[in-house]
């Protein structure tokens, strides 16, 4: 199935504030400064070595980060060559700079950045803490995106998308294991991001802890059911798809034929399952997910099946053995 695919090459710096001045615990320092400088790289760089004046390689599409190594070497220096040698940092276009460990900013340091109007922050982390932080708050807003049409869930342990047609009964599945104790991620609009290799479902947070449910309307599961029953994001482990029993001559019957669907790179394993009148769907579903973490730690069922009849044969056609 072909799927369009979302990315972006760059992010502002007041979006990069916005988004995760809480979490990085930012504070934006008070001089004149140009929010609408691009990051174009998801990750951050420590410039001691552009500092001494060495800029060749220099990771100058980064969000730099000042930590007690960056601000030593400064208070070394001579008052005009501090001076220099920050804006010769700043004419490289840099996005913004970032002091850690709640270091004052000298007056001195803001007078030599501020013509060059780059902003400036401040955190209490430490600096190794934050860098590693604020590289993954990065790697996300960079990550490439995409969308499906269906239900996610977290239950057991492993995350699960729900995909059929509409009426084959996503939704009332989706709702009988969240009375089992899953949580809902999303419902109809599910989006997706690939992060370092690992796939995050996840949809807007207007419509989060919501489930359309045909006849009864639209429903909030954290009143009915409490907040354990939504999360914000989950992994993706697995995909189940809802199919009418009409085709049920072309679902894999012994599980030894695995299929997986391919979702920004990544093979996701991938079911079908018939729908027919009667059937627990949801316990069809909660039996699939223990299968899958079943094979997870080791032990694949249809493999051992299989083994056995293997040798059942063999021990027919060779009698004697």
């Amino acid at each position: 199935m072909k799927r369009k695919i979302h990315s972006i090459s760059h992010i502002t710096v007041q979006d990069f504030y916005q988004k995760y001045s809480e979490k990085l615990k930012l504070k934006l320092h008070d001089q004149d400064h140009d929010l609408s400088r691009r990051i174009t790289e998801p990750s951050t760089h420590r410039p001691g070595l552009a500092l001494t004046g060495f800029l060749e390689d220099f990771a100058f599409a980064r969000v730099q980060v000042f930590g007690n190594s960056e601000l030593s070497y400064l208070n070394s220096l001579a008052p005009e060559t501090l001076k220099a040698r920050l804006q010769n940092l700043c004419k490289q276009n840099i996005p913004c700079i970032v002091f850690t460990r709640g270091y004052e900013i000298s007056p001195a340091v803001a007078a030599a950045i501020a013509p060059y109007q780059i902003p400036i922050f401040s955190t209490t982390m430490k600096t190794m803490s934050f860098s590693n932080s604020a590289a993954l708050c990065l790697e996300t807003a960079f990550a490439p995106s995409t969308s499906a049409h269906g239900c996610m869930l977290h239950f057991k342990g492993f995350g699960v998308l729900i995909k059929g047609k509409s009426g084959s009964g996503k939704s009332e599945t989706a709702i009988g294991l969240v009375e089992r104790g899953a949580a809902l991620i999303a419902d109809d609009h599910v989006n997706i991001r690939n992060v370092s290799g690992e796939l995050t479902a996840y949809t807007k947070d207007f419509s989060r802890g919501f489930i359309e449910m045909r006849g009864i309307g639209i429903v909030n599961v954290t009143n009915i059911y409490g907040l354990g029953a939504m999360m914000p994001d989950s992994k993706l482990d697995l995909i189940i798809n809802l199919r009418p029993q009409s085709d049920l001559n072309e679902v894999d019957r012994t599980g030894i034929n695995r299929e997986t669907e391919d979702i920004l790179g990544v093979d996701v394993p991938y079911v079908d399952i018939p729908v027919a009148p009667g059937r627990d769907m949801v316990r069809m579903v909660a039996v699939t997910i223990l299968e899958l973490q079943l094979r997870r730690l080791g032990y694949d069922m249809a493999d051992e099946f299989n083994n056995r009849l293997t040798e059942k044969i063999k021990n027919q056609n060779n009698p004697t053995n």
